[in-house]
């Protein structure tokens, strides 16, 4: 399986009044042709300025400030605005947090659909239309032929996501990206949309970078699994490993942290304590210290480097050892 995005050293950074805040703070990572790779943790470590980094649509103040993005072995941080809005919803498409405000109220679906596929595949009007409709009911929208002249506010929740996922596929994609797409969406619409992108994977022979809290949709989707705190990589591994041994403690919290289901169940819920740090004042040495139950002084200094404890399995803790 070949290499389809390489990412080194990756670094954004947000130019605030009060200082620079790094939300992505120099990690590392690919993703092959055809696979399914999670980046996972909780809500403000960065995960969605990883993915607007890739496409350098971070909003202003924040910009990318270090690194490579190698994608088919071009580097995007090197090439100019015309050629990186080929590669936005060509080589790349995104599905973003909030499919309503990803669509545009003033146009209809059909509209901006239409537009992606003539400016990507170069199709003209009528055969972008046919395969605006052809695309709406292939990701489950009923009646494709009348639902491509409504406008997103005439769509339920889940009927925006699947449009917002027709749009992010309809340049046929090598990479999607799609960032909690199953946010905001009630249990049987989050399976429904599980099941759509597994489909649509195995159809378009696209990799997919899933960006989610969610560790239920991670095991159903994805074969590998990298853990972020504070805009830094903490673990990275096969998602069966880190599901049966979870190595860092913060990923150990994540997954203690799911709800269990089960006859005569009376634990608590449990929940990591403490919470995500402010960027501007991070702790010192490990970022995660002052929540860990086996740090002491010794994780103050600085943090550690994320390094190989055993086959396909890097960790970034002073306290685990290799195997």
């Amino acid at each position: 399986m070949s290499m389809l995005l390489q990412v080194e050293n990756l670094a954004s950074a947000f130019f605030l009044d009060e200082g620079v805040l790094k939300a992505v703070d120099g990690i590392s990572f690919q993703v092959n042709e055809k696979e399914t790779v999670a980046l996972v943790g909780e809500s403000g470590c960065g995960k969605t300025i990883v993915a607007l980094s890739l496409l350098n649509l971070i909003p202003s103040p924040g910009r990318v400030v270090g690194g490579r993005i190698v994608f088919n072995g071009e580097d995007l941080l090197q090439v100019g605005a015309e050629r990186l809005r080929q590669v936005r919803g060509g080589g790349m498409g995104m599905i973003f947090q909030e499919p309503g405000a990803a669509l545009n109220p003033v146009f209809t679906i059909g509209y901006q659909i239409v537009e992606v596929l003539r400016l990507h595949r170069g199709l003209g009007k009528h055969d972008a239309e046919v395969e605006a409709i052809r695309l709406l009911g292939e990701t489950g929208i009923p009646e494709p032929e009348k639902r491509i002249k409504a406008y997103p506010f005439e769509f339920s929740g889940g009927m925006q996501q699947r449009a917002v996922i027709a749009i992010a596929i309809s340049g046929r994609p090598q990479l999607l990206i799609a960032d909690e797409p199953t946010t905001a969406l009630d249990v049987t619409v989050q399976a429904e949309i599980v099941d759509l992108l597994c489909y649509l994977q195995e159809q378009y022979k696209m990799a997919i970078l899933l960006i989610t809290h969610d560790m239920g949709v991670v095991i159903e989707m994805a074969k590998r699994v990298m853990v972020m705190y504070t805009g830094k990589l903490v673990e990275v591994a096969q998602t069966h490993d880190l599901f049966r041994d979870p190595k860092h403690p913060y990923t150990q919290g994540l997954l203690n942290s799911i709800p269990r289901l089960g006859e005569g169940r009376k634990e608590p819920l449990y929940g990591i304590p403490g919470a995500v740090p402010d960027f501007l004042s991070l702790p010192s040495g490990c970022t995660f210290h002052p929540r860990c139950s086996i740090g002491d002084v010794s994780c103050t200094t600085e943090f550690p480097s994320l390094r190989d404890i055993s086959s396909n399995r890097k960790c970034a803790c002073y306290k685990v050892e290799g195997s």
